[in-house]
C-alpha cells in the first residue's frame, strides 16, 4: 500500500477554495466553480459554510443537462444551486433542455440543495434511496446491473456501486472518460457500512476501468492532504495543503487487490485514502437516521 502519487492531474484547476483560518471575514463565494470544458462544470462549495464542503457535477447535452449531487446548502441557508446555474448556463438553455438530477447516495450533504430544483421546470429529480432508482431506471437485479441515460449526443453509464450505503451508484462520463464515484472512492476518510457490498462495488468499478478508458476517478470531497497517509480531521474548514481531487485509475485497481485479500473488514490505509468499515454502533445509528429521513 506504499503507492506513490503521481504529479499529473486530468484537471486544469489544481487548487479549490478550501476553507479559511477566518471564515467569518473570508470573501469567497459559496459555491467555487470549474469550467472544464464547454459542456462540463465542476462545483464545490464553501468549507466556511460547509465544512464537507461537497463536490456537484454538471454534464451538459444537446438536450439534457445531469447534475450529480446538490450539495449542502439547505434551504434555510439561502443558497440557491438553481440560480447558480442560470448564471452559470444562461436561463434560456435551462428553460430549453431537461434537467435530471441524480444522487451519488442518500447521505444529507448531497441532497440538502434539492430544494431549489423543486418547482423548476423541465426537472426530473430522482430522490436517494434505492427505490427510487430502482423504479426510474428500472433496476430488477440491483446492483448487478447498469443503465445508460442519453443527454443528447452524450450517453452518460449508470453504475449501481452500495457498500458507503445502500443507495450508492457510480456514472461513467465517455466524453471525459470520467468515472463519478461520489463517496464510494475519493481522496479522504471513507466509511464503509456494508464490506462485502463495497468489495463488490469496487470490483465492479476495477473491471469497468479495465474494459472502458478512464482518465480520472473523481470523488465527492477533499479530505487528505498532499502527504501521503495524512488527512484533516472530520469538522475542518480550512485546509491549506489539500490533495488533488482526481485519483488514478490504478488507485482503484491497487484497492481492489487489497481489497480481494482481505475478507473480513479491516482498516486499510493508502497515500490517497483511507478505507474504514463502520462498527456496529456506527451501523446502527446510520440506521436510525435513515428512518427518519424516510419518514
Amino acid at each position: 500500500m506504499n503507492e506513490v502519487s503521481p504529479p499529473n492531474t486530468a484537471l486544469a484547476k489544481l487548487k479549490w477554495h478550501h476553507g479559511a483560518q477566518n471564515c467569518e471575514a473570508s470573501q469567497a463565494t459559496a459555491h467555487d466553480i470549474y469550467h472544464h470544458d464547454a459542456s462540463t462544470y465542476i462545483i464545490r462549495q464553501s468549507k466556511c459554510l460547509t465544512y464537507e464542503a461537497p463536490f456537484i457535477y454538471v454534464l451538459v447535452g444537446q438536450q439534457a443537462i445531469l447534475i450529480l449531487d446538490m450539495g449542502a446548502l439547505g434551504e434555510r441557508t439561502s443558497y440557491n444551486l438553481y440560480q447558480t446555474l442560470e448564471k452559470l448556463l444562461g436561463k434560456k438553455q435551462l428553460s430549453k433542455k431537461e434537467l435530471l438530477i441524480i444522487h451519488s447516495h442518500g447521505h444529507s450533504d448531497h441532497y440538502q440543495g434539492d430544494w431549489a430544483f423543486d418547482s423548476q421546470p423541465n426537472t426530473t429529480l430522482i430522490r436517494p434511496s434505492k427505490a427510487a432508482l430502482q423504479a426510474y431506471f428500472k433496476f430488477k437485479r440491483w446492483p448487478d446491473e447498469q443503465a445508460l441515460i442519453d443527454l443528447g449526443g452524450r450517453t452518460l453509464t449508470i453504475l449501481p456501486t452500495p457498500g458507503h450505503q445502500e443507495e450508492s451508484l457510480s456514472i461513467y462520463d465517455p466524453q471525459n472518460k470520467w468515472l463519478l464515484t461520489g463517496d464510494t472512492l475519493y481522496p479522504g476518510y471513507i466509511y464503509v457500512k456494508d464490506w462485502n457490498a463495497y468489495k463488490y462495488s469496487i470490483n465492479k468499478l476495477s473491471q469497468f476501468a479495465k474494459d472502458n478508458a478512464v482518465s480520472a476517478i473523481l470523488g465527492a470531497h477533499i479530505e487528505m492532504k498532499n502527504v501521503p497517509k495524512q488527512y484533516y480531521p472530520i469538522g475542518s474548514t480550512y485546509q491549506p495543503n489539500e490533495a488533488s481531487l482526481d485519483l488514478s485509475v490504478e488507485k482503484l485497481h491497487a484497492l481492489n487487490s487489497v481489497l480481494k485479500a482481505n475478507e473480513s473488514p479491516t482498516e486499510l490505509i493508502f497515500d490517497s485514502f483511507i478505507i474504514k468499515p463502520m462498527n456496529f454502533f456506527q451501523r446502527t445509528l446510520n440506521n436510525i437516521v435513515r428512518w427518519f429521513q424516510a419518514k
